[in-house]
């Protein structure tokens, strides 16, 4: 009843006036007298050649613009390979300029492409804007651009900015998926149409305040109308394969964009780990060291289906519907351990093989209705959205166990059922008043409510029938209302620039155990402050400064209370008492010749999450535990230098040393670790041939030994290397990559504090060569309206695996 208040409240602000009368027809032909199909026309004012109208002529050369005012015109007729048609036109009725014939360029196809520019990069105080429009880059696929953007890491398909996952928006709307599927969308998605990429560091009040981070990427805005499509397929090879191949088409008219996209992904991936546990004495002595090797296989196949919906309700209002619909009917995870037990003299005591077989059914729907409305000197924007997201899971675990000679002393064995429904619901309204050129007021309501319902059952398996484990059933209820509001002002002067805003979450928590009937209640209200200022006295110079306040609440799977068995000995297990992190982040820098800026920053978190393993010496237990921290401490600086080495070379290189110290109370006695880290990336783009249509990118990124929550992960160098080629007049586009060129990917990491002493090796399927494919057809100049909407409580959604 929510939404359908909702909806009927979003109608009464339509405008449908229609001050229009007359129209503008042709047809377009070349010289051979061949229609031109596909061929933009575009009616701009004469006084200062603001574009009005757009549309592309059809099949048969034709052409119609409607609902023109009675005014002085420029008609502009273009298409690739041809010279430029311009006419000026008095209009005062319908307007019919007859046959239109188009005359080739003189140039080759060479000489006419060398109007690709070079991307550049502007600093401002809360951002990066990178912009990428008419440059080669925009021949690929947004995957490409994300990891050509100064400043974003790409690595093992996870998105990162300065170790922050950023919330990921296009045109100003959040990216309405989990991270896990949002690089496979991206990488379905064409590049051709981007404007920019902004690496928002300090997003002001109107962002969500568990937005730490904010990638949005701009697309460029079409008044063309037509029709355009694209297929696309990836074939990657690592240890085993994985298929990719989609689809995607937009349709523009005079009231409608629509944009649908599908992709069909069918994957096996690997993981390999080595693990050695010192379990210890009262004495802080070692008196059993295991040491096991764990084999993950993982199995998917992924259905993911956008589609966005836009009705103009004339000029100053569109209605919109979208929706990302993602599912998984097959989602398998086996794990293969060993496990051998020595004694503190080094010598075999026992030894077990266990195996873990899960089976999953996973569905993920998002729908969004928007409605904005152009008033005279702003905005108003209203937002509707709603998330079903069901996770069901059978778990079979069986485990083996052999004496020192190799003679049989037992078998275990248990089932367990896990699932788990969660619905998101949320609306929004956001109001912008331009003031006067120089100054913009938003403000703005916010409402979600997220209800998740949670069930696991487990049964041990006992001379081959089931019995229900009492201590490992239960079923967790848990409800989640905030209530937000925001208002923010920029001012722009001559030299100076502003942004500051203020805002205020009330957040109501529920969440109840059936098991003992334990209630975990929380009702809590922040505010969160944001600003940023600079002061660029000249075009070479500039200093800035910023702050922000943001929160990060746990992700729903953590809360769960429920053990999730890896093996007898090994298991995750939620926590439903976890407080959510607030972070204050401050940053002062300077930008100066052009190509440097350096950058100092200090973070003080409260609460920090972090998921540790926890072993129980008297039990011989390793539990991977969520826990708040009551202290960490990062501070550190930033060198950044961005420069053209050449008029087809880009170079970008960051390094950043940092500190970080964290501090918590285990077992009554106060833990306090620090360590100083280095990260840096070195980037080059280059561009090929006189077309530019061969382009090839090298990133090398060095991640220095650092500290997570008390675990110490050791240093390691990723690798990437990818090359693309446009075929077909820019209609085609093949592209060739490769990550972990060195194997120098994995990475080990240890525990040592108290009476914990443990080691791991990781080995990711992150080493792969990946060759793909896409083709566009129909108009291929059509910008899309192609977005996916996120709400950043949906990112808490993805599950963990250990």
């Amino acid at each position: 009843m929510r939404f359908l208040a909702f909806s009927a409240f979003i109608f009464l602000f339509s405008n449908l006036c229609i001050a229009q009368n007359f129209s503008v027809s042709g047809h377009v032909i070349d010289e051979g007298q061949q229609p031109i199909a596909f061929a933009n026309v575009i009616v701009m004012t004469q006084q200062d050649s603001t574009i009005v109208k757009g549309v592309s002529t059809d099949d048969n050369g034709q052409f119609k613009l409607s609902n023109l005012g009675s005014e002085n015109y420029i008609v502009k007729i273009s298409y690739i390979g041809f010279q430029d048609y311009l006419k000026t036109i008095e209009l005062a009725t319908d307007l019919n300029l007859g046959t239109i014939v188009l005359k080739e360029e003189t140039q080759n196809l060479d000489e006419v492409s060398i109007v690709y520019q070079k991307p550049t990069i502007k600093k401002e105080a809360d951002r990066l804007v990178f912009n990428i429009e008419n440059s080669a880059l925009t021949e690929g696929n947004m995957l490409q651009v994300l990891k050509s953007t100064p400043g974003v890491l790409v690595i093992d398909n996870n998105i990162s900015v300065k170790n922050t996952a950023p919330t990921i928006y296009i045109n100003n709307r959040k990216v309405n998926i989990s991270a896990s599927e949002l690089t496979q969308l991206l990488e379905g998605s064409p590049a051709n149409s981007i404007k920019s990429v902004e690496v928002i560091t300090n997003p002001s009040a109107k962002y969500d305040a568990s937005s730490g981070v904010v990638l949005n990427i701009v697309m460029s805005k079409n008044l063309v109308t037509g029709y355009r499509g694209n297929i696309f397929a990836n074939y990657t090879q690592g240890v085993f394969p994985i298929y990719n191949a989609g689809s995607g088409h937009f349709f523009k008219s005079e009231k409608i964009n629509f944009y649908a996209n599908y992709s069909f992904t069918d994957s096996k991936t690997n993981r390999d780990d080595d693990e050695r546990i010192n379990y210890l004495d009262n004495n802080l002595d070692i008196f059993e060291r295991w040491i096991s090797n764990t084999n993950r296989n993982k199995w998917t196949q992924t259905h993911n289906l956008n589609f966005n919906f836009d009705y103009s309700l004339g000029d100053k209002a569109t209605l919109s519907l979208s929706s990302n619909l993602l599912f998984l009917p097959e989602f398998k995870y086996k794990k293969r351990n060993h496990t051998d037990i020595f004694d503190a003299s080094q010598d075999l005591i026992y030894y077990f093989d266990s195996q873990n077989f899960e089976n999953d059914n996973r569905h993920n729907l998002a729908f969004d209705l928007d409605f904005t409305q152009q008033l005279n000197k702003g905005e108003l924007s209203f937002n509707a959205h709603f998330t079903d997201y069901v996770f069901e899971q059978n778990q079979n675990v069986e485990s083996d166990y052999f004496d020192s000679n190799d003679s049989f002393i037992q078998s275990t064995a248990f089932r367990a059922q896990n699932n788990q429904d969660t619905r998101i619901g949320a609306l929004k309204g956001d109001y912008s008043l331009s003031i006067n050129e120089t100054s913009v007021f938003e403000a703005g309501l916010k409402g979600s409510t997220i209800e998740t319902n949670s069930e696991t059952n487990q049964y041990d398996i006992i001379n081959g029938q089931e019995v229900v484990d009492n201590n490992n059933t239960d079923v967790f209820d848990y409800n989640e209302d905030v209530y937000a509001a925001y208002l923010n002002y920029s001012k722009d002067w001559d030299k100076w620039n502003l942004i500051a805003g203020l805002r205020a979450e009330q957040t109501e928590v529920k969440g109840v155990s059936a098991s003992n009937n334990a209630a975990n209640n929380q009702s809590y209200l922040e505010w969160f402050p944001t600003a940023s200022i600079s002061y660029q006295p000249t075009k070479k110079f500039s200093i800035y400064s910023n702050y922000k306040r943001s929160i990060e609440r746990p992700d729903y799977y953590v809360l769960n209370p429920f053990r999730f068995y890896h093996n007898d000995n090994t298991l995750f297990m939620g926590n439903p008492n976890l407080r959510p992190k607030i972070v204050n982040h401050s940053v002062i820098g300077t930008s100066f010749l052009e190509y440097f800026t350096v950058e100092a920053y200090y973070k003080n978190i409260e609460n920090n999450i972090y998921v540790l393993p926890r072993q129980d010496n008297d039990n011989n237990l390793l539990t991977y535990l969520p826990v708040n921290f009551d202290k960490t401490v990062e501070y550190g600086f930033d060198l950044v230098v961005n420069f053209f080495a050449t008029d087809r070379w880009a170079v970008y290189f960051v390094t950043s040393f940092y500190n970080i110290e964290d501090q918590n109370v285990f077992d009554n006695s106060l833990v306090s670790k620090d360590l100083w880290s280095n990260y840096s990336v070195l980037q080059n783009d280059f561009s090929f041939l006189e077309d530019r249509s061969l382009n090839l990118n090298f990133t090398l990124y060095y991640v220095g030994k650092n500290l997570q929550g008390f675990r110490t992960v050791e240093d390691r160098w990723v690798s990437s290397l990818s090359i693309s080629k446009s075929l077909m007049n820019k209609k085609a586009v093949i592209s060739l990559s490769a990550e972990d060129l060195f194997n120098t990917q994995d990475f080990e990491d240890s525990t040592r504090y108290l009476n914990q002493f443990s080691s791991t090796r990781t080995n990711l399927d992150n080493r792969y060569i990946k060759l793909g494919f896409r083709y566009n057809f129909g108009n291929t100049i059509l910008n899309t309206n192609a977005r996916t909407k996120n709400l950043k409580e949906r990112d808490r959604l993805k599950g963990g695996e250990n």
